[in-house]
């Protein structure tokens, strides 16, 4: 005898928090000065056992050349210290900046 999958749980998966991916959120405004302090936060991620990070671009408002520095300098800083980053919620305009600046790829 089988029973219905009760209500809220169905495609519910389980997950270890520690499994999930720290993330480290641009802030806005972003200047070029914020810049070292992001790579900081982002080394120090990694130095704290993280293998991935995420970096959300959701708040950045204006896509500008320190946007872009900021992405080229953190995706560097990943690839030094040996760790894997992601970035979501990018606008449309800073995408097309980073596609012009040929980083639109995601690092491998």
């Amino acid at each position: 005898m089988s029973s219905a999958p009760r209500a809220g749980l169905i495609g519910v998966e389980a997950t270890d928090p520690a499994e999930q991916p720290a993330v480290l959120v641009v802030p806005d405004p972003l200047t070029f000065a914020d810049v070292p302090l992001l790579c900081e936060r982002l080394r120090g991620l990694y130095g704290g056992g993280a293998r991935e990070v995420v970096c959300d671009l959701a708040a950045l408002t204006r896509a500008d050349l320190a946007a872009v520095e900021a992405v080229a300098r953190l995706r560097l800083t990943a690839r030094r210290a040996g760790g894997r980053l992601r970035m979501r919620g990018a606008g449309a305009g800073l995408v097309a900046l980073l596609e012009l600046a040929g980083l639109g790829a995601e690092a491998p």
